[in-house]
């Protein structure tokens, strides 16, 4: 009995001198400063992104740096604006920069922090052959193709824009209407919400380099997955993939973040290390700052994936368990009778979608109705269809 009475001290004396342990990763309050973007010298928009590193144990992911001054300079002297475009990001359209020129980013804070990139040289990258896709098992991967016949890329990287067209569950023919009061009218095509259409971006490092061979091409690289249950191929789906040329010093820095940011996970995958950008703090030399400016004319191409091209799967629909409901103006409830497009309807909580009139009846008994996550896909994504998106 004494040494479980012992055993029970010691227990107790241990658990009562823990402490938490908050590591110092997690409580710095580091703010530096990333710079993201490309300084475009193609027919495009420049857009650089500036925001400040927060806290581990923070929920934001970072914070816009507003209201900063950026500039880009050219060995040649010339100086070219970035106006403020809002939240952080800086953007100015075509420049007319020539490729045969270095450049480097100059920003200046709001506080009065000068920085600056390193002299960049230009990249243009060829074009890219071929964006297509192979039907796996379990869902469809996409891939770039491309080479270049001088020889002297060898460094690639990429990003894609996504865009899909799903459905709402059932399509409504009817809108309510305040004017006149609680007042159900058709909807014009313009005020439809059954076809609707959403995008991502990617967020995945994309690199290749054809550095070890004895020719500048690369191809089937791959470039998204998309899984057989995913909406994104329930109906049409289109992918814009942009394709960079770097130099090897811009593609180790990607491959160096690369492995930091998707390669961890096990004491045998490599550990992170700190990642040289050429972005620099002027005002104090010794700050940190996260990114590295690259420079050149991208090159893109898109494709359409249709779903009647695919195996028969079954996607996963965020509609699955919607039913259509009937509203009338007077249903017979025991003793009473209840005005349910008043009280569903009238109020919003249904969408009409059909009415309900019998043949030769001089008004509607009613409507057929569901919620509003069922009916209006622009809960999700726009009733605009992009101006790129075409058809079948």
């Amino acid at each position: 009995m004494k040494k479980i009475i012992y055993t029970l001290t010691i227990l107790l004396v241990w658990w009562g001198c823990k402490k938490p342990y908050q590591p110092v990763a997690i409580t710095t309050d580091s703010n530096y400063l990333v710079v993201e973007g490309i300084i475009n010298t193609g027919n495009d928009s420049t857009i650089i992104r500036l925001s400040r590193t927060v806290k581990v144990s923070s929920s934001q992911r970072s914070t816009p740096e507003l209201n900063a001054m950026v500039i880009i300079e050219s060995d040649a002297g010339a100086t070219y604006g970035l106006p403020d475009a809002g939240n952080g990001y800086y953007k100015a359209g075509p420049l007319g920069l020539s490729s045969s020129n270095k450049y480097r980013l100059r920003i200046t804070t709001a506080t009065g922090k000068t920085y600056e990139s390193d002299l960049i040289e230009a990249r243009n990258s060829p074009p890219i052959d071929s964006v297509y896709y192979r039907i796996l098992n379990n869902g469809v991967e996409i891939y770039a193709d491309t080479h270049d016949p001088t020889n002297s890329t060898k460094y690639y990287r990429w990003e894609y824009e996504s865009t899909y067209q799903y459905h709402s569950a059932f399509n409504s023919f009817l809108k309510l209407v305040t004017t006149p009061q609680d007042t159900v009218l058709g909807r014009t095509i313009p005020e439809h919400i059954y076809v609707c259409y959403r995008g991502n971006k990617s967020s995945t490092i994309l690199i290749n380099s054809s550095a070890k061979l004895s020719q500048d091409v690369i191809t089937q690289n791959p470039i998204a997955f998309i899984a057989s249950n995913a909406e994104e191929l329930e109906s049409r789906y289109s992918i814009l993939v942009k394709q960079y040329a770097l130099t090897p010093g811009a593609f180790s820095y990607f491959q160096q973040l690369k492995k930091n940011s998707e390669q961890l996970g096990s004491i045998f995958d490599a550990q992170p290390s700190e990642l040289p950008g050429n972005i620099h703090c002027l005002t104090n030399p010794s700050e940190p700052v996260l990114g590295y400016i690259t420079a050149g004319a991208p090159t893109q191409l898109r494709m359409y994936i249709r779903n009647r091209d695919l195996p028969a799967w079954l996607t996963d629909s965020p509609y699955s368990g919607c039913k259509l409901d009937t509203d009338l103006f007077a249903r017979p409830q025991g003793s009473t009778v209840v005005n349910e497009v008043q009280e569903y309807i009238y109020t919003g909580v249904h969408i009409p979608i059909f009415v309900i009139q019998p043949q030769g009846a001089p008004k509607p008994d009613g409507y057929t109705a569901s919620v509003p996550g069922c009916v209006d896909c622009t809960l999700r994504g726009t009733n605009i269809k992009p101006a790129f998106w075409v058809d079948e």
